[in-house]
């Protein structure tokens, strides 16, 4: 009769390969939180021209937004963007970087909100490394920042938080 039968679905574990080998180049990990990237190499705002961890980053230069300029960084380092989603138009934070040895004036570097949709793989190019990492990952990469991405990723997780699907993110 009515509902007589048996599904045999096994859910797939929440725990993978990648999240076992800490593997920080797979997507594949840590499935029930959002991963952000980071790069290793050159960057606007690295002391004395050094290679440090950062985001996806490009100087402003004549794109119409500054939208355009951050889908401008992340197509650098992807080729390919259109398995991303930018979440808005306006940027999620900023930063004021202060005028250092290699940068002359102070500067702002704006966050975009940007997610990963439909593919679990990127050809991420360059860039000397990369890693994607939780939120407690992200803050080992970046200690004397770390408030100032506490206040910005819990806001952005409070606003954008929905469904239940993880997101893999770029800022």
């Amino acid at each position: 009769g009515k509902g007589d039968y048996q599904i045999d679905n096994v859910p797939a574990p929440r725990i993978t390969e990648a999240d076992k080998t800490i593997d920080r180049k797979s997507l594949q990990r840590a499935l029930d939180r959002r991963l952000y990237l980071l790069l290793y190499g050159n960057s606007n705002a690295a002391p004395s021209g050094k290679p440090v961890w950062h985001f996806p980053e490009k100087v402003y230069d004549s794109e119409e937004t500054l939208r355009k300029c951050a889908e401008s960084a992340l197509a650098f380092v992807l080729g390919d963007i259109s398995h991303t989603y930018f979440v808005g138009n306006a940027p999620m934070g900023h930063m004021v970087i202060q005028q250092m040895e290699n940068v002359p004036e102070p500067f702002k570097r704006f966050f975009f909100k940007s997610q990963v949709i439909d593919t679990n793989k990127f050809d991420i190019q360059k860039c000397e490394d990369f890693v994607w990492v939780t939120k407690d990952e992200l803050l080992e990469y970046f200690p004397e920042q770390a408030e100032f991405f506490k206040k910005l990723i819990i806001s952005w997780w409070q606003t954008a938080s929905f469904g239940s699907k993880p997101y893999r993110s770029f800022i």
